[in-house]
């Protein structure tokens, strides 16, 4: 594409972005000041994360550097849609780590275009080291998590006003520092096909890992039947190389009953895992933990294995309707170089997810392997990206034709009847 061609898109993208929908909106810096009853009209069958309840703990005890903003959108004065959006504030010590202790999943193409976002070298190119990004969807969670539509809205009617929402918002918050990235969060199939128009507006879409899958056999009416409906060198293979180990060790698990308790051993877990990670924006303090179970109340468990009286790992298994999500995981990494402790803990998400009747489990896009050795399929997930600045977004343009990420291994662990 030639030089003026890029001018003329760029020209257009403009008019198109400064263009006004034929909605309505009210935008708000906080959850106390939208509309109650529009809001869960329209959230209605969106679940969990998109609960006042939950928001309000993101609110008051979320990541100190993240700030939420939140749209209802209107036509003809109905609510029609609800717009989650979080601002961030990004710096490279979030972002990067040492090169001689990074891992391997920390070189993914994806997530390094994302550190560039925190990396001096794009200084050179105009982009601060701190940085202030525009995520509309969660950051803390799986899944699309970015706009709930009311009830018999065609979402891709919609899609035009959340542009807006995004542009509004992101102009509005140049008095508290420029807010150079706008990311539209996790999209599946589906979402990403009724977003198309977003295209119109700059945004380029990007293929992340999947998320990975566990569809529940209905007949799987607890733990013994999935372990039983494994082939017999799967089913071997958790016995012997993860229940038994852990057992011989005199580990056990148990329901944590009093998660404020052990709030500050749930704290450690956690940043044991989260500061290895190479990709880390948002780090979660340990008033969140308590705060979490109350607003999830029975449909939250966190599952602890202890060896003694010393906690060695958790993780939370959230009941969000017909979903099961493994939300949030932390183990004493020590502990694991000897045991199985992650492994375990994963078997004990199925267990428990199981019991609380759900029918499909999120187990997030990380450790893809072992999650497929469970069962759990891949799930293709997208986001939208969209700089500021034409050039850097025409040179994220080509930046994302390049990008990779991490496939999800063939593995069928069910015996030949599962198939049929």
């Amino acid at each position: 594409m030639s030089l003026i061609s890029q001018i003329r898109d760029n020209q257009r993208d403009k008019r198109a972005l400064r263009r006004p929908s034929e909605l309505e909106f009210a935008i708000t810096d906080g959850i106390a000041y939208v509309n109650p009853a529009h809001w869960d009209t329209v959230a209605a069958g969106s679940g969990f994360f998109f609960e006042r309840s939950y928001l309000r703990v993101l609110e008051q005890a979320g990541p100190e550097n993240l700030t939420p903003r939140y749209a209802l959108i209107y036509r003809d004065g109905a609510p029609v849609a609800a717009v989650y959006m979080q601002l961030v504030r990004i710096e490279a010590a979030r972002m990067r780590k040492e090169e001689a202790k990074e891992s391997v999943a920390s070189r993914n193409p994806a997530k390094r275009l994302l550190k560039r976002l925190a990396a001096p070298a794009a200084e050179k190119l105009g982009v601060n080291v701190h940085q202030r990004v525009l995520v509309c969807g969660n950051l803390l969670s799986y899944g699309f998590h970015a706009a709930a539509f009311a009830p018999e809205v065609l979402p891709e009617t919609v899609w035009p006003g959340i542009a807006e929402v995004l542009y509004r918002v992101r102009r509005a918050e140049k008095l508290s520092g420029q807010t150079n990235f706008v990311i539209v969060k996790d999209l599946t199939a589906p979402e990403l096909k009724s977003s198309r128009v977003l295209d119109k507006y700059s945004y380029r879409p990007v293929e992340t890992e999947p998320n990975m899958m566990l569809e529940l056999d209905p007949k799987w009416k607890n733990y013994e039947t999935y372990l039983g409906s494994l082939a017999s060198k799967y089913r071997s293979s958790v016995k012997n190389q993860i229940l038994k180990p852990i057992e011989e060790a005199d580990c056990r698990l148990e329901v944590l009953t009093d998660v404020a308790g052990h709030a500050e051993r749930l704290q450690e877990l956690y940043l044991d895992v989260h500061n290895n990670a190479s990709l880390r924006p948002v780090t979660l303090p340990p008033t969140y933990w308590p705060a979490l179970a109350a607003a999830a109340g029975e449909r939250l468990r966190i599952i602890a294995l202890t060896r003694g009286d010393t906690m060695l790992g958790f993780i939370g298994c959230l009941r969000d309707g017909e979903m099961g999500v493994a939300y949030h995981i932390g183990f004493d990494r020590a502990a694991s170089a000897d045991l199985p402790v992650y492994l375990r803990l994963l078997h004990a998400a199925i267990e428990h997810l199981i019991a609380m009747g759900a029918r499909r489990i999120s187990l997030g896009r990380t450790a893809l392997e072992p999650k497929a050795r469970l069962g759990a399929k891949p799930q293709p997930m997208w986001v939208w990206m969209r700089h500021r600045q034409p050039l850097i977004n025409q040179m994220t343009k080509r930046l994302l034709g390049f990008v990779q990420h991490d496939e999800a291994p063939e593995a069928n662990p069910f015996k030949k009847e599962k198939v049929a």
